[in-house]
């Protein structure tokens, strides 16, 4: 009971030091910015924010390294994760429209693929792709879906899975991160 204890306070203290550190001003020149509000879906990413470190582990059994960062930038209002994955370089950004979570994801695939929120709890946030951009799966390599998998006993790490549309054929993959300090 202790242990859960403890890694609730070192997930909540995480989550804090996290905000506080990457806060900004609410001000430019006399122009106030407002009060900046957020979803539970843009709460989950920020626990994410800082740099991660770990293996991604492919559909054909193929292991290689992967890092990650999320930052908070734009007065709050937007994540911008940096995902490297065996040194290809990829963007996602998170933000908030009306109250939920929008995601959009700078492909190596070449493609640019929205998400939409299809569940959330305390311990998983799980994407789907939004049919907006018209990606046809039988003609388009794209990312389908992903779902981060938290646990409170271990802050430090947490799990990616993700479903890609390639060639007509859905792959499976996942990630295991670490965060680095």
């Amino acid at each position: 009971m202790s242990k859960l204890i403890y890694a609730t306070a070192l997930l909540s203290s995480m989550l804090l030091s996290s905000t506080i550190s990457y806060s900004q001003n609410n001000q430019i020149g006399t122009t106030d910015l407002g009060a900046v509000d957020h979803s539970d879906a843009f709460l989950q990413v920020m626990k994410m924010l800082g740099n991660w470190d770990g293996k991604l582990y492919m559909t054909d059994g193929t292991v290689v390294d992967t890092n990650t960062s999320f930052n908070l930038t734009s007065n709050g209002n937007t994540i911008v994760e940096t995902l490297v994955e065996d040194g290809v370089e990829m963007l996602t950004t998170y933000s908030d429209k009306d109250g939920e979570l929008v995601i959009k994801h700078y492909c190596a695939l070449g493609t640019e693929p929205m998400f939409v929120v299809d569940s959330l709890n305390d311990k998983s946030l799980n994407l789907i792709s939004d049919s907006t951009p018209g990606y046809d799966p039988q003609q388009d390599n794209y990312v389908e879906s992903m779902m981060w998998t938290l646990d409170a006993s271990e802050p430090m790490n947490f799990r990616v899975d993700a479903s890609i549309n390639m060639d007509g054929q859905v792959n499976r993959q996942y990630s295991l991160f670490e965060k680095v300090e």
